[in-house]
């Protein structure tokens, strides 16, 4: 069953730059050939239900396997009969508010 998971898979006690473990576990998501989206806060990742939860577990396990003390908040959107979630929520949004996209706004 398609399914759409907003994941955040963070170290704890390495110190205060996270990049290189982050890095680790977005290698792995990439390499599972799967869709997804990573922002500063989370990574969306769309596929069957069972395959995400093993790019997650692989994912946390990266860093756990390794000792480090990891934590996992995931959101999970089960959709039945929809797929490509991942843009086409976005753009039904954007298409109501009339194209604007806001992620072009400067901070």
């Amino acid at each position: 069953m398609n399914t759409l998971i907003a994941v955040a898979i963070a170290p704890f006690g390495v110190g205060e730059e996270l990049a290189p473990e982050i890095a680790q576990v977005l290698k792995v998501i990439r390499e599972s050939g799967l869709p997804y989206h990573t922002t500063s806060m989370f990574t969306e990742i769309e596929g069957e239900w069972d395959e995400v939860i093993k790019v997650v577990k692989d994912a946390t396990f990266v860093l756990a396997a390794k000792g480090i003390r990891t934590e996992v908040v995931l959101k999970a959107d089960v959709r039945p009969g929809f797929t490509n979630m991942m843009t086409t929520k976005v753009d039904k949004v954007n298409e109501i508010i009339g194209g604007q996209n806001e992620h072009k706004k400067e901070l």
